[in-house]
This record gives C-alpha cells, structure tokens and sequence, in this order.
C-alpha cells in the first residue's frame, strides 16, 4: 500500500482488546438489575453509538433502568476489567513504533467516553503515539457519521485522500468511508458479522501493515 501522510485509528476492537471487555462490562451491569444475558449480545450493536447500545439491550433484557445507574453500574465493571484484562492487538506497538519512527501522523478517533480512553492510553502507555485524540466529547454526530474522522483530519491539517483508517467494526468502516479516506478492516474473534466489503484490505495483524 502507499505511504499516507496521515494515519487514523479507531481504539476499541481495533488497537485493543477491549470490545469483549464491554460486553462483559453491560452483562454484569444487566445482572446489577437482576437480569442475566450472555455478553455475546453486544456483538449486535457493537461499533455503535453508546444511545443505540443501551436502546438495544434495555430492549433485549426487559429491564428500564435510568440511564444514569444503568452507565455507573457498566463504568464500574468496565473499569475493573480494563485494569484486570486489557491488552493490545496483534502488532500493535511494533506498527505505531514502526510509523513513530518514521515521522508520520497518526490520530486515535474513538466513539469512546474520555475516561475510558485516557484509562486505556495510559494503562498500555499508547499516549505519545498520538498527535491528535477525538473522544465521544469532542462531535455531536457519532459513528457511522463521518463527523470525528474529518474533525480528526482537520485537527492534522490533512486531506482525506492523503489517509488512512483502521476500523473494527461496519459502524466505523462507514464512517471511515464515508470521509473520503481509504479504510483497513481489522479482523478479530468478536466482531465476524460485521461487514468489511468496501475496505482496501483485511488485516488480523497490524504487522501485515509494515
């Protein structure tokens, strides 16, 4: 593939291990209001806007918790298993090293609350890879909208036909179409039934990228 001048990374799913995480994290919330549902639900809406997640397995479970309880209760759980169980994807570091080295920009775009992805950077200590982060804080439009990969682009000073997105998940890989920008589907256990027809390449090993 070319060289880009700019190179743009969804977080959950994509850089870590962290999507079995989350829907570990919403089981035992669901089980904090006495409902009991196999986290392998989350694989439905995984991707998705964090309105839309909560839409679905309040819908799936029966349970109508205030929103408010419902998020400390999945914060909670979810906390704890970031610091228990985290790690990065295959070829991870050695590709953001590999691209460090070589002087080229890269973005972490995230649909993502901040506290997670600040967590996240600096438990697996990812934060200096990066010049610029767009957290779920920083747009108003959320995955499959384009709005935080072109704000990203922006914040570079870079065109979209200059970069390059890795997504996880057909949510992300359209929004990452969707800015102009050439997409790489990262494959993974969790995430099989997501559709990756439209991206350049299919990789299971950031590795393949060097």
């Amino acid at each position: 593939m070319k060289t880009y001048d700019a190179y743009l990374f969804d977080m959950d799913g994509t850089l870590v291990k962290s999507e079995p995480l989350k829907g570990k994290a919403l089981a035992l919330a669901c089980l904090d209001f006495e409902v009991n549902i196999d986290y392998f639900l989350y694989k439905k809406v995984m991707g998705k806007s964090w309105h839309i997640v909560t839409e679905y397995i309040f819908h799936h479970t029966g349970i109508n918790p205030k929103l408010t309880e419902f998020n400390l209760s999945f914060k909670k759980h979810y906390e704890r298993l970031l610091n228990e169980q985290l790690d990065v994807n295959l070829g991870v570091r050695r590709y953001l090293a590999y691209l460090h080295q070589n002087g080229n920009k890269c973005a972490l775009v995230t649909s993502s609350k901040y506290w997670a992805v600040e967590l996240i950077l600096n438990r697996l200590q990812l934060q200096h890879f990066f010049e610029v982060i767009v957290t779920q804080e920083n747009v108003q439009r959320h995955k499959p909208d384009p709005e935080a990969y072109l704000f990203a682009l922006s914040r570079l000073g870079v065109s979209a036909t200059n970069a390059i997105i890795f997504e996880d998940s057909h949510a992300g890989v359209l929004a990452a179409t969707a800015s102009g920008c050439d997409v790489v589907g990262f494959r993974h256990d969790f995430n099989h039934n997501n559709n990756f027809s439209s991206v350049k390449k299919v990789i299971t090993d950031f590795s393949e990228m060097i």
